[in-house]
C-alpha cells in the first residue's frame, strides 16, 4: 500500500485499516523507527494476554461488545 506524504509531513491512513483497527479521530498513535522503517500503532491498544488473570473471570454479552465497538449487534444462531 502507498500513501503520499503532503505538506507538514501529513500522511491519510486508508479508511479500511483505520476501520480494521477501530481508530477513531482523536486516538493517539505511537510512531517509532526501526531498521529505516516507520512502525505507527494504537498507544492504547492491550491486548487480552497482557490483562489476563487481573479481573477473573467475567461474563461478557455479545452486544455489549457490538455496543462498544460502534457496530450494528450480529444474531447467532
Amino acid at each position: 500500500m502507498e500513501v503520499t506524504l503532503r505538506d507538514k509531513g501529513r500522511i491519510t491512513i486508508p479508511a479500511f485499516i483505520r476501520e480494521a483497527l477501530g481508530l477513531r479521530k482523536g486516538d493517539i498513535l505511537q510512531l517509532q523507527t526501526r531498521d529505516g522503517e516507520i512502525i505507527l500503532k494504537p498507544q492504547n491498544m492491550v491486548k487480552a494476554s497482557e490483562i489476563e488473570g487481573i479481573i477473573g473471570p467475567t461474563k461478557i454479552e455479545l452486544e455489549d461488545i457490538e455496543e462498544a465497538l460502534g457496530r450494528e449487534a450480529i444474531e447467532i444462531h
